[in-house]
């Protein structure tokens, strides 16, 4: 069985720091994209930031000058550092995993910025 299993998200004051987790299961891992993304209530999912397998990123606008994505293939674990929280930050995050068969999600994890 393949699982992504997501920790970190909380509740933080807007220009606070956060640090999102994802650690994979029963998957080689080291040869996939993977990437965060979030979904806020009432709004589409979207994507916040892509890692390819040899460290290749990519990033949301909105994002890009604040977050940043990582890996570290031999723990098969992905982050998602988090600087300068801003109210509109708030959404649940995914973690997603690109496989041949299909897009694999994790449970997603809350992360809310507000005063």
């Amino acid at each position: 069985q393949v699982h992504l299993v997501e920790s970190g998200g909380n509740l933080v004051q807007p220009g606070g720091s956060l640090r999102l987790s994802c650690a994979a299961s029963g998957t080689i891992f080291s040869i996939y994209t993977m990437g965060w993304y979030r979904q806020a209530p009432g709004k589409q999912r979207e994507l916040v930031a892509r890692i390819t397998s040899v460290g290749r990123t990519n990033y949301a606008d909105s994002v890009k000058d604040r977050f940043s994505i990582s890996r570290d293939n031999r723990k098969k674990l992905l982050y998602l550092q988090m600087n300068s929280l801003k109210p509109e930050d708030t959404a649940v995050y995914y973690c997603h995993l690109e496989l041949p068969s299909g897009d694999l999600w994790g449970q997603g994890t809350q992360v809310t910025v507000s005063s």
